[in-house]
């Protein structure tokens, strides 16, 4: 059974989730108290790892040390600093990845070897090949790259027996997408896609924090965005206020010791309402509603021929985007499925069936992109004119795709071509998204006017692979892209699996928490990957701080426990009760980061009295 098992995973770019087949349906994960994990990753001042919610509360208090929001930087070539340490987007994601791992197989109690892993439907190639690293680097086997508002479909349409056309609306924290999709007997087919891959709730967030900023800086107080701490305070204030106004018509923002001057200590205390949270996001939801106009146009659809709308993504809470979802389609939007677990729903659904468990349906996926080559084309007087774009494969194919187009060579004896590859619908090459670049050499030496076949065959998955034949002689070779956004060498995956392997290495008491035969049932080389999470602290028996000091063996267990409490609490504390036991759990990390023998107990028993009071 465990061999089979494929999970289904939603990496998000705020939350992330597990869904698993298990006793006849498709289960989300808990993963430890919540199905729902932030996709934060840290590093402590002492060089632990920390994923999920304590890597989330950590940021207030070190943000230069966390690393939020990673999705919207896969695909690039940037990298990211967590301290000291440098990453690419790739091994951050892959750090979410294996925790998810970990807790699968700790609440499944075998290992988990397989994922299907959601992506935006308008993620590049490269984006695409990065999410996939991520995974391979994490210890899966990546059975399929699925676009996620197909994987919503799959959650929300359950009968067969209806013909349906939906329009499924995804917006969440780092992203956009619109897919049509239709549903016909028992095929589940992706008429058109469409998206923002900058567009999200993050966006939404930064309005309304400048706006509260701006406010406050006109009430005669300081720039907070100049202080670390109270930056990271009030951006997760800003959160919750946004969520409160879901449900409500006003919320308050309140942080007491914010700042301060001259030793006075500055609090905030503003109102904000509903209305004018919404005026400031009317134009990014506007925005969005251009690429439902463009999916519904691609789809040859009209909004009246919609049997439904379906919500995906936290964002879809907002009344605002329910509002102007029913005005312009005139169809009040299904809530029967948690907007956050759709994506995951649905990945588990697909995950089951690549698993044996078969449904009966058949999933058509399509490409949201053009794919082709830059090309020249012969102009006036035989002068050939550059940075034109030739699409093989086009914008809406099913997939897999495979499409093939005859080329010509420039010059005589021509012997090789190097080709640009981009993907996108603008004429002009350098308009488009380029992929890379591919050689084929070893042609014919020949007049000019060698023909070639070009061969793009797009897989299941959204990536990209290219095959050119020479026509004159039959020589075939399949070409891979170099300098391709987002792609890792073999060596760097080698070197971020072994790095991720010996940050979960490190904390090897939580091992029995696990399965005793768990570890003999791993891939090779893999031997701890499925027996390691990562707590917010670690206080090693004998371990030697950084002022040469031994931290008291015996306080390890009762430190990471309290400071594990204390960070679960707060999210519901009130604000001066918050920023006193964010002082104190500041105070007892720099203890321990310092070797601070003698401070660390009066710390710890000054926040566990706290903590009891607050009970």
């Amino acid at each position: 059974m465990a061999d089979e098992t494929i999970v289904g995973i939603d990496l998000g770019t705020t939350n992330s989730e597990v869904a698993v087949y298990r006793n006849g349906a498709i289960e989300v994960i808990d993963l430890e108290g919540e199905q729902i994990m932030p996709s934060v990753v840290s590093l402590s001042p002492d060089g632990s790892l920390i994923v999920g919610t304590a890597a989330k509360n950590q940021a207030i208090l070190y943000p230069e040390r966390t690393a939020i929001s990673i999705k919207r930087r896969m695909g690039s070539d940037e990298s990211v600093s967590l301290g000291d340490k440098f990453f690419k987007p790739q091994e951050i994601s892959a750090m979410i990845l294996r925790e998810l791992k970990v807790r699968a197989e700790k609440f499944l109690g075998y290992p988990v070897k397989k994922a299907v892993i959601t992506v935006p439907a308008f993620f590049s190639d490269a984006q695409r090949q990065a999410t996939r690293d991520a995974g391979v680097i994490a210890g899966f086997e990546v059975m399929r790259i699925l676009n996620e508002p197909t994987a919503a479909s799959l959650a929300y349409e359950s009968d067969k027996t209806k013909n349906r056309i939906v329009l499924v609306y995804d917006l969440g924290g780092g992203t956009f997408d619109v897919s049509i999709v239709e549903a016909h007997g028992d095929a589940t087919e992706v008429l058109a896609s469409h998206g923002d891959t900058r567009l999200g709730g993050d966006d939404f967030d930064r309005l309304l924090l400048n706006d509260v900023i701006e406010e406050f800086i006109r009430q005669g107080n300081p720039d907070p965005r100049n202080t670390r701490l109270a930056l990271g305070r009030l951006t997760q204030a800003i959160v919750r206020a946004k969520h409160e106004l879901s449900f409500k018509p006003y919320t308050r923002i309140r942080e007491e010791n914010l700042l301060e001057r001259d030793g006075v200590p500055l609090h905030m205390d503003m109102e904000i309402s509903r209305q004018r949270y919404e005026d400031l996001i009317k134009p990014l939801v506007e925005k969005s509603f251009e690429s439902v106009h463009k999916a519904l146009n691609d789809s040859g659809k009209k909004a009246d021929e919609l049997d439904a709308v379906l919500l995906v993504g936290g964002m879809t809470r907002t009344p605002l985007v329910i509002r102007r979802l029913a005005e312009v389609l005139e169809k009040l939007p299904r809530t029967d499925v948690h907007p956050d677990l759709a994506v995951a729903m649905g990945a588990g659904i697909l995950a089951s069936r690549l698993g044996g468990h078969d449904d009966g349906r058949v999933l058509v996926d399509i490409t949201p992109y053009s794919f082709g080559p830059e090309a020249a084309t012969m102009g006036d007087f035989g002068i050939p004119i550059a940075d034109r774009y030739a699409p093989i494969i086009k914008k809406g194919t099913p997939l897999p795709a495979n499409e093939t187009e005859e080329f010509a060579t420039l010059c005589n004896n021509q012997e090789k071509w190097e080709v640009n590859v981009f993907q996108g619908e603008n004429p002009i090459a350098s308009r488009n998204i380029r992929i890379g670049q591919f050689i084929a050499d070893g042609f014919s030496k020949v007049p000019a006017g060698n023909k070639v076949l070009c061969t793009f065959e797009l897989d299941l998955n959204g990536i990209l692979n290219v095959t050119v034949v020479e026509k004159l002689t039959g020589l075939s070779k399949r070409v891979r892209i170099e300098n391709a956004l987002g792609a890792m060498a073999k060596d760097d995956m080698k070197k971020a699996r072994e790095n991720l392997d010996s940050f979960f290495a490190a904390a090897p008491e939580l091992s029995e928490n696990l399965p005793e035969n768990l570890s003999d049932d791993l891939p090779d080389g893999s031997t701890e990957l499925a027996t390691q999470s990562t707590k917010p602290l670690e206080i090693e028996a004998g371990a030697v701080s950084p002022a040469g000091t031994t931290v008291l063996a015996g306080l390890r267990h009762p430190a990471r426990t309290l400071l594990e409490k204390a960070e679960a609490r707060l999210e519901g504390m009130k604000e001066k009760d918050r920023s006193d036991v964010l002082a104190l759990i500041t105070r007892i990390r720099a203890d321990i980061t310092d070797g601070d023998n003698k401070d660390l107990p009066a710390a710890m028993a000054e926040l566990d009295d706290l903590l009891y009071f607050l009970d």
